[in-house]
């Protein structure tokens, strides 16, 4: 049997192959290692800065900080619109595990309702999920106890100390200050259109309306921050830098706080407004719109049953009556127009007309009466101002013509929008040719003319354009621009704010602007004037109108009977006046809903402001 045979060793080859074998490990050795100095290369020098703000990212946050808002004054420096310290619970979704546990839970401990938990959840889903929004704000002191105890069991919850929004007058100043409220997805959306959203990472609430919404910029201010240290469960370690944020300006009214209370006060529970305003540089004093309503309601979130209530009111609170009320001007326009009268030629100081009681136009069998049934006689303009009769306005108002006495009084502001700084306003109705064409498809007719003489038909303006035009008689011919601010100020400086006068008529006559002075104040001073009685034994002397519009239709051998109409449909009472005569410092118009006569009902309030004005308030500071 043949022996196997045994291989002998090759030393030699498995030299070789050990030897190749060890070059290649130490090729993979040397290129992991190359790779790995390179990528440290990449980390450490190439990618330093990039890596380094990350880094810096994760220990260091920027924290905004939000500004104070600017503060409110009267015109003798009566806080307004205050900011007050108040608690609120907070949550920031992104660190919120699950909401809707955590809201259930938070409910166990504090009252919240369904409403505050269905507002929380919206602005979840309008905002950034990084921000901290407000569940629940102005917490008791007890709430704010049980939180703090049971804060550990709630990521992303704490109780936060804010500074919210204050009006210490409540309804008394809501239609000129207006209110701020939450920031919603339309108004972020339009901050971020205008490039200043980041001005308000973190700020919560904007100016809904009035000057809070006007001014919007110059009270909010300039965002601030803080660059912070923390750790890595986000703790804060230290602060390492902060920018101070800048308080919004300061804003001072020409409103004073005594004035707008007597005007509350006198309209007690009669729908109107009432406002006044320096003629000679058109600071508004008083600005009251009956009823109102408190703004405070809307600052941390109105309840829809309190918006309900007010939007469903059949007395229209949310409206501003000042600027948004339209109204038929009625007999208050009759100076504007006998001043177009004069200045035309139309009529002299002294032209006379026979008042039977009635005017008809040729070919008409259709009487348009005056309020007195018998007529006045013979009588001039004087005449027919003191005693505003109507029969010596529509003869005139057929001479002038309606593009005439459109375009002039469209040059006192009728029909305009006045310029003041709040945007809740309405332009009104200066009826035309083209206007009527375009509103009604049909043609002026003289007939049309005939009522809108006395200040009725198609014209309407608000009280605020009264005052604006009566000043423009008082200017002899030159607008002012009605402003409720009349300063702004820093802790640096005080800005005056006074726009100029605008001239609007071109004066022909300046005796003319005498005579129509002097018919007003014969209305308020001459026994017999529809003013008088309102005025009789002022300790000023004063200057006016009286005005009464109708809204319900009466048959033309009908008579006027305010108890068979209803209460809504009753005749409003206007009245437009100023003192001192002499020398003007203030303007005031009155409008009243559904009231009856001007003389009767207007002017006497008129008067009880006039009366503050002049012996305990405003005048005292000229």
């Amino acid at each position: 049997m043949l022996k196997k045979r045994v291989a002998i060793q090759d030393f030699a080859a498995e030299s070789r192959l050990f030897n190749r074998r060890a070059i290649v490990a130490m090729l993979i050795v040397v290129a992991l290692f190359s790779l790995i100095i390179f990528n440290q290369y990449q980390l450490q020098v190439v990618k330093y800065q990039d890596y380094q703000t990350r880094s810096e990212g994760n220990r260091i946050k920027v924290v905004p900080m939000a500004p104070n808002r600017g503060l409110i004054y009267d015109r003798s420096g009566i806080l307004l619109a205050e900011n007050r310290p108040v608690f609120s619970l907070e949550l920031v979704p992104e660190q919120v595990g699950d909401m809707d546990a955590t809201l259930a839970a938070l409910a166990t401990l504090i009252s919240l309702s369904p409403e505050q938990i269905d507002a929380f959840l919206k602005q979840v889903r309008a905002q950034r999920r990084f921000n901290s929004i407000a569940l629940k704000e102005q917490l008791t002191d007890t709430e704010v106890a049980i939180i703090a105890a049971n804060q550990h069991r709630f990521a992303g919850v704490t109780v936060e100390a804010r500074l919210s929004r204050h009006y210490p007058f409540g309804d008394l100043f809501t239609h000129a200050i207006g209110y701020i409220g939450k920031i919603n997805s339309r108004e972020l959306q339009q901050l971020e259109e205008d490039g200043e959203a980041a001005n308000y990472a973190a700020s919560r609430d904007i100016g809904k309306i009035g000057l809070e919404r006007f001014y919007q910029r110059q009270l909010h201010g300039t965002m601030g921050y803080q660059e912070v240290e923390v750790n890595n469960r986000g703790r804060l370690i230290r602060v390492l830098r902060s920018v101070p944020a800048v308080s919004g300006q300061n804003i001072h009214l020409g409103l004073d706080v005594g004035l707008q209370l007597t005007a509350q006060q006198v309209l007690k529970q009669q729908r109107g407004a009432i406002v006044a305003m320096d003629p000679r540089d058109g600071a508004v004093l008083a600005f009251y719109s009956n009823p109102s309503y408190d703004p405070n309601l809307f600052v941390h979130g109105i309840s829809s049953t309190n918006y309900n209530a007010l939007l469903n009111s059949r007395d229209r609170p949310l409206i501003n009556r000042v600027t948004q009320g339209t109204y038929p001007p009625a007999s208050t326009i009759k100076p504007h127009l006998a001043l177009l009268g004069l200045e035309t030629n139309t009529i002299t100081p002294q032209t006379k007309i026979w008042d039977p009681g009635y005017f008809m136009l040729p070919n008409s069998d259709h009487r348009f009466r005056d309020h007195l049934r018998w007529g006045h006689g013979w009588v001039d303009v004087y005449t027919a101002m003191i005693k505003s009769c109507d029969t010596f306005f529509y003869e005139m108002g057929i001479k002038l013509g309606i593009d005439r006495i459109s375009d002039y009084m469209s040059k006192m502001g009728f029909g305009e929008k006045t310029g003041i700084d709040i945007l809740e306003e309405s332009s009104g109705i200066m009826p035309s040719r083209g206007w009527k064409r375009a509103r009604h498809n049909q043609p002026w007719y003289p007939g049309d003319t005939v009522p809108l003489s006395i200040g009725q038909s198609y014209w309407t303006t608000t009280p605020l354009q009264l005052v604006v035009a009566t000043a423009v008689l008082l200017n002899q011919g030159q607008l002012p621009t009605p402003h409720l601010v009349t300063a702004f100020s820093s802790e640096q400086q005080q800005t005056p704010h006074a726009p100029a006068l605008t001239p609007v008529i071109q004066v022909v006559n300046p005796d003319n602007w005498q005579v129509v002075m002097d018919t007003m104040h014969r209305t308020v001073k001459d026994i017999g004037g529809t003013a008088y009685k309102a005025f009789e034994g002022a300790s000023y002397s004063a200057a006016g109108k009286t005005g009464t519009a109708q809204l319900a239709a009466i048959a033309q051998d009908g008579e006027y009977d305010a108890d068979s109409i209803d209460e809504r449909l009753r005749d409003n009472a206007m009245y437009i006046g100023y003192a001192p005569f002499d020398k003007p410092s203030i303007v005031i118009a009155v409008a009243l809903e559904n009231a009856g006569g001007g003389g009767s009902n207007a002017a006497p309030i008129a008067r009880q402001m006039l009366d503050y004005y002049f012996t305990a308030g405003v005048n005292q500071n000229e």
